[in-house]
This record gives C-alpha cells, structure tokens and sequence, in this order.
C-alpha cells in the first residue's frame, strides 16, 4: 500500500475512534438496526467543493454496502443550495459517519476555495502557488490534496521527499556553503535522488548560492520587492525561484509580477474558514 493510503486509512480508523468509541449510543437507542435511509449532502455557502472521494473513502471504511450517488465532482465550483450527492443505506451507518465526511469536506472544501483564489490572482504570470508544512498533524494528505484541488502545487509532503535548508539549518551548519556542501555529499552517500532548495535571507547569502551551485530551487525569504526583482535578475533562469515570508494575498501579485517561479503561501492551510455545507436526511413522503 502507497504510504499516502496507509495514512489516510490511519487517520479515519483515528477519528472513528475519536468519535464513535465503544458506540454512538445515541443512533443505537433509537434506530433498529435493519432500518434504512437516505442523506444528501447541501452546500450553504458559494466556493470550490473538495472531499468527494474521501466521503466515498469514508463511507466504504464504516459500511461498504452505503450506495453514494455523487452529482458534483471535487474541483467543481458549487453555490449554495446545489447537492453534492446522497448516500443511501443503513440509517445508523449514516448517522455515524456524518460528522466525520462534513469535518473532512468542510476543511478541504474551504482550503480548495482559498486556493483557487490565489490561483485567479496569478492567472496571466507564470508563477505558480505552493502550500507548506503548515498543516493540520495528521491531516496533512487530504489537506494538501485540497490545495491541488483548487489548483494549487504541492511543495513537499515531508522532511522526507526533498531537501530543504532553511534558515536554521543554515545558521546550524556554519553557513551557505558549508549547508549545500553537507547535503550533496549526503545525498551521494544514501544514494538518494532528491531535490535540494535552499532559503536565502538576502542578496549576501543568494550570490554565495549561485557561487557553490549544485541546488535546484533557491527560496527568497521575506525579500522586498526591489530586492526581490533583483534576486531573479541574478538567478536568470539558473535555478527555480520561490518567494517566501510577508506575502499577503493583497502583495501576491506585485510579487509574481517580480517573475519569481513559485509563491508559498502557508494561509493556504492553517488559517482558511471551512466552506458551509451539511447532510441531511431525506424525509419520506
């Protein structure tokens, strides 16, 4: 099993334990085991709708005999009122695994509509939007996977898929050089085949990366424009660009306009609103 599936599977055997522990005694008091329904899933509230294919996931985890009949599809966008899908089948299972598809699309749903909006905002430069390492623990890969949704770029899912030095590895190591250096040889040495950006904190510490080379993506952090600007100029297509640190959506633009490659955005995770949306049973005539 890729490890993407092992976690996701991991995560919703978590929050089934978290949340139904020895039993949902309320469903079990009140609703006969063989009793069967339907839900829908209402979207209250306009944006890009993500966690499709998790709900699904989540249903055959709880009760694979749930039928999921899905009208929209992850990336779409969706107004209030429209229906996602239904899910039918035994009402205790629904009644169970409620809260935990609305937790799940409601949190993706909402880091896919901020992202689509980063997204519009550079449409017409070449610069792309990156999420970060500032996720929810343990909901890293859905949440990530809400930023490609939206159309976002995945940056790195862990300390494990590439080689990041950032500033204090810098500051640790002894220096650019010394940061670069150790890296390249420990690469060689693992025999490993990996990507290696490093975070420079001013146009001192870029010119000594262009110098030792041997990178691929060089990360300006907290650059100004100007600085920035000039940055790219050294750069000139040696290396992938990315900006990084103090950039709001209201200065996303004036910094892509800089023709840096990449633009980080750590809002794009830790601090969205979740999109509105509930599921709710269909009455019976």
């Amino acid at each position: 099993m890729k490890t993407a599936d092992r976690l996701i599977d991991e995560l919703i055997t978590l929050a089934f334990a978290e949340d139904v522990g020895d039993g949902d005694h309320t469903t079990l008091c009140c609703i006969p085991p063989s009793a069967k329904g339907k839900s829908r899933l209402i979207i209250k509230e306009d944006g890009i709708l993500a966690g499709i294919e998790m709900a699904m996931r989540i249903f055959r985890y709880f009760d694979s005999a749930l039928a999921v009949d899905v009208f929209i599809r992850d990336g779409s966008e969706v107004k209030k009122g429209d229906i996602a899908f239904t899910v039918e089948g035994s009402i205790r299972s629904l009644l169970q695994t409620e809260r935990l598809v609305l937790n799940v699309m409601q949190r993706m749903s909402g880091i896919a509509t901020t992202t689509r909006r980063y997204v519009k905002a550079l449409e017409g430069t070449h610069t792309r939007v990156l999420d970060t390492r500032k996720t929810t623990p343990g909901m890293r890969i859905v949440e990530k996977e809400a930023v490609r949704i939206g159309g976002g770029v995945n940056h790195r899912i862990g300390l494990f898929d590439m080689i990041l030095l950032k500033d204090n590895h810098v500051d640790f190591a002894g220096g650019i050089e010394q940061a670069i250096t150790h890296a390249k040889s420990y690469l060689k040495e693992k025999g490993k085949n990996l990507k290696i950006e490093i975070e420079v904190r001013n146009l001192d510490e870029l010119d000594e990366a262009l110098r030792v080379g041997g990178i691929d993506r060089i990360m300006l952090d907290n650059f100004n424009l100007a600085d920035t600007k000039e940055a790219v100029r050294r750069i000139a297509g040696r290396f992938e660009t990315e900006s990084s640190g103090g950039i709001t959506f209201d200065t996303l633009r004036s910094y892509a306009e800089c023709g840096v490659d990449f633009i980080s955005a750590g809002a794009l995770t830790h601090s969205v609103k979740s999109l509105d949306m509930s599921l709710k049973a269909v009455k019976i005539p």
